[in-house]
């Protein structure tokens, strides 16, 4: 994995876990507050706030995808993941395993690198 790469699932890692928590906490919750008592003004700013996560975590997802060449169903599933309330923490985990498989692979190729230098 390049760095190109691993900094794209790096920023789509670190938006995932707000965008998870934003429809549920924001949502629900500025909905259910609505309906309780007279706070109306609360649901604009709190909607936005969420479209505003979801669509950096759309552009994001097709960074990766264009990086790290995904297959389309694997796009589709973060995609649907992100859909779901709390969905987004279970990509967090799927990508935080791809992130480290990353690294691994990337130390094994400069150790390999580095004994056939040594060799030569």
């Amino acid at each position: 994995m390049d760095i190109k790469t691993a900094s794209a699932l790096h920023r789509l890692r670190l938006v995932s876990v707000p965008e998870a928590l934003s429809f549920p906490a924001l949502l629900i919750f500025g909905s259910l507050l609505s309906r309780i008592s007279d706070v109306d003004y609360l649901m604009m700013p709190l909607g936005v706030i969420h479209g505003i996560l979801f669509v950096i975590y759309t552009i994001f997802l097709l960074d990766v995808w264009n990086k790290a060449k995904w297959p389309v169903k694997k796009v589709a599933l973060f995609f649907v993941l992100s859909l779901l309330p709390f969905g987004g923490l279970y990509g967090d985990k799927l990508l935080k395993r791809d992130e480290a498989d990353g690294v691994i692979a990337a130390r094994a190729r400069t150790e390999a690198a580095g004994k056939e230098g040594a060799a030569a």
